[in-house]
């Protein structure tokens, strides 16, 4: 691409880049880079891996930026942002008739047109960016149905920890409620939103809205700690044998590491600390330790037999948190394609 090649060329001419030549990832990076590293650094907190990943790599790429460039990023995202402010204050008609008297009527429609066609706001959008801690006392003394609602809609990280902080006689009724749940109507939506008193973007399309299922509850317990995980699965089992044993088949937990091949416990093993493998072995029976140890050599099989020995009697909870990094260990390599994990239940041929 040819830099600065029309030396008399204009701001609307062929030889300058202009605001409209570039696309929404390059005016982020522009915006970034103008703020600063420090401001930057809070909003990366906000966004997901893969909205870092690719900002950092349009950072990257960025070339010297002129100030009229700059100007012109930041008037769009101050326009965006006060369109946006006027559409949730009094609804789209409001906001159009405010931005046509500061800025004409085409200017008005082309960004009511940009905002509407690209800021689609899943419903409690303004409850995924609050803090879990917040949330949970915000909606505790919701009935079970609205706070399964809101903990489907949720990534499944900061709902398994609502989950796991919930008084224990609700939680199984959440989670069979979130395992149950099938499709919600807007108009539900709509009504639980306005019991909680929260304005939200109004839904872009009356179509019924997916969310919930077994999938999505068995995505949110295997990251809440093990002794949640246990109570609401034992609680299922007495309410409902069939889901929880639906749940269970498409889950993994720190015994299904017998169900790993020796390779795999091999590589497992390679990324797991010494001392957090003899606190997880502590309470499991001889069939899982005795897995374990035919994946070690002679000599570090019996040095872990004695840390277990020496190690005395341990709290629960650190046995447990001990399994959970171990799960984790095993999640994270199965998703990079290192191992194959295959469920209880399945019958999967690797070739």
């Amino acid at each position: 691409m040819a830099k600065g090649g029309a030396g008399g060329a204009t701001a609307s001419g062929s030889g300058k880049k202009s605001k409209r030549d570039l696309n929404g990832r390059q005016k982020a990076a522009i915006f970034l880079v103008t703020l600063g590293s420090e401001i930057s650094s809070e909003i990366f907190k906000h966004l997901r891996e893969d909205e870092i990943e690719t900002l950092t790599f349009e950072i990257a790429r960025l070339e010297t930026v002129d100030s009229e460039e700059r100007d012109l990023v930041l008037q769009e995202f101050q326009e965006l942002m006060m369109a946006s402010d006027f559409i949730s204050t009094g609804g789209i008609d409001y906001a159009r008739e405010l931005l046509e008297k500061s800025l004409g009527s085409q200017k008005a429609v082309d960004i009511i047109n940009r905002l509407t066609s690209s800021l689609q706001v899943r419903p409690f959008d303004f409850i995924r960016r609050t803090d879990p801690t917040h949330l949970l006392n915000f909606i505790q003394q919701e009935h079970p149905q609205t706070i399964a609602l809101i903990l489907a809609y949720l990534e499944p990280a900061k709902a398994s920890i609502i989950l796991g902080s919930l008084q224990h006689e609700i939680q199984s009724d959440v989670a069979k409620r979130i395992a149950t749940m099938d499709r919600t109507s807007p108009e539900v939506l709509r009504e639980v939103e306005r019991v909680l008193e929260k304005k939200l973007s109004t839904l872009s399309s009356e179509d019924y809205t997916a969310a919930g299922g077994v999938e999505s509850i068995v995505e949110i317990l295997n990251l809440v700690d093990r002794s949640t995980e246990k109570t609401i699965i034992e609680s299922l089992e007495e309410e409902d044998p069939e889901l929880a044993e639906d749940i269970k088949k498409r889950m993994f937990v720190f015994e299904d590491i017998v169900m790993l091949d020796d390779r795999a416990i091999q590589k497992v093993l390679r990324e797991v600390d010494t001392s957090e493998l003899a606190k997880a072995l502590k309470s499991v029976d001889t069939e899982v330790q005795d897995k374990i140890y035919r994946n070690m050599s002679k000599r570090a099989a019996q040095l872990l037999k004695e840390d277990m020995e020496y190690m005395g009697p341990i709290r629960m909870k650190d046995v447990e948190e001990a399994q959970q990094k171990i799960v984790s260990i095993i999640r994270k390599l199965e998703e990079a394609g290192e191992i194959v994990v295959a469920r209880a239940g399945e019958d999967e041929m690797v070739v």
